[in-house]
């Protein structure tokens, strides 16, 4: 148990299992909404530390989001869509895919909402009814996706990485590689919308842009990161998680060696290092005036079977510019 302290504290009756995200309301540093492998969405006030509600799939829930402050999107292992309203506390399943949805994002430019699959497609959903706008094949499972304005960046196994803009889904704008030699993990927007941030299992991260020319490609780069010398042995975690703040452009990531860093990727350095968390670092995300990080941890059995794994969590922190900003 960490103690808690003036700028950070434990959220009360966090998810039973695995926490697979945790995403802040679109315009407010005080709603969270969780999804977990316990099959239930959680939505927390952060301000009174209080579980607002509480909704299950019938089997564990890999992603959620916000559409707007009322209505939340959520999918996982039942591989089912299902929109859920605050106000009225009911739920509505609003389609399939035909394996576990990994990955649901919600597009405030196009208002779509987009879900990523096991099953090789990415499915674009119509909020107004809401009903289904489209399927779209992907080169392998998809195991991450960001918005990016009205771009979608959407990662697959494979070390793919395929860029669409959300207006024209007729064809994909640009097929990538990652630059990293490992499985993607997590792949991040820059709020600016000029490029994206993506990491592998193997600590590392890169920093990619997304404008073709040849003198803005020069400056994408990777480092090593998330990684822990013990007894003269370099331990090298899973980056599992990243999270942008939105006014600075720089961004935290969350290992599974139980530590969140604070990168300023333009100038390619790291601001700073919080304390080590008990266990693995699952999830991240800053509110929307990233006042506030919300840091999910919940061991992933990287080294299989433990007997008394640390209880899943989540901590909510409040980050000042010093943390933050670009020195």
């Amino acid at each position: 148990m960490t103690a808690e302290t003036p700028s950070e504290f434990q959220l009360k009756n966090p998810p039973t299992d695995g926490i697979t995200a945790v995403k802040f309301g679109p315009n407010s540093s005080q709603f969270l909404l969780t999804s977990s492998w316990d099959t239930s969405v959680r939505l927390y006030d952060v301000i009174s530390n209080h579980l607002r509600m509480k909704y299950n799939h019938p089997a564990p829930v890999l992603d959620c989001c916000f559409h707007d402050s009322v209505h939340c999107y959520s999918g996982g292992l039942d591989n089912t869509l299902k929109v859920y309203d605050f106000n009225t506390n009911t739920g509505t399943n609003v389609g399939t895919h035909d394996a576990p949805i990994r990955c649901v994002e919600y597009c405030p430019d196009v208002n779509v909402v987009i879900t990523g699959s096991w099953d090789m497609s990415v499915k674009l959903w119509d909020p107004r009814t809401p009903c289904s706008a489209g399927t779209f094949p992907q080169p392998d499972k998809v195991y991450t996706m960001s918005v990016c304005g009205d771009r979608l960046v959407v990662g697959t196994a494979g070390r793919k990485v395929l860029v669409w803009d959300l207006r024209n889904m007729g064809y994909v704008q640009q097929r990538r590689e990652s630059s990293l030699k490992f499985q993607t993990r997590s792949i991040r927007c820059f709020p600016n919308k000029q490029g994206y941030v993506l990491s592998s299992i193997e600590g590392r991260v890169a920093v990619e842009y997304l404008d073709p020319s040849p003198e803005i490609q020069k400056r994408k780069y990777a480092f090593k990161c998330h990684r822990v010398k013990e007894n003269g042995v370099e331990l090298i975690f899973p980056v599992n998680a990243i999270a942008f703040h939105n006014q600075h452009n720089t961004f935290a990531t969350g290992g599974s060696d139980g530590f969140v860093n604070i990168w300023d990727g333009f100038n390619k350095k790291r601001l700073c290092q919080f304390h080590r968390y008990p266990t693995t670092i699952a999830a991240l995300s800053f509110s929307a005036d990233s006042s506030v990080l919300a840091i999910a941890t919940s061991y992933m059995f990287e080294n299989e079977e433990i007997t008394s794994p640390p209880e899943d969590q989540i901590y909510i922190r409040n980050v000042s510019d010093q943390e933050t900003k670009p020195k």
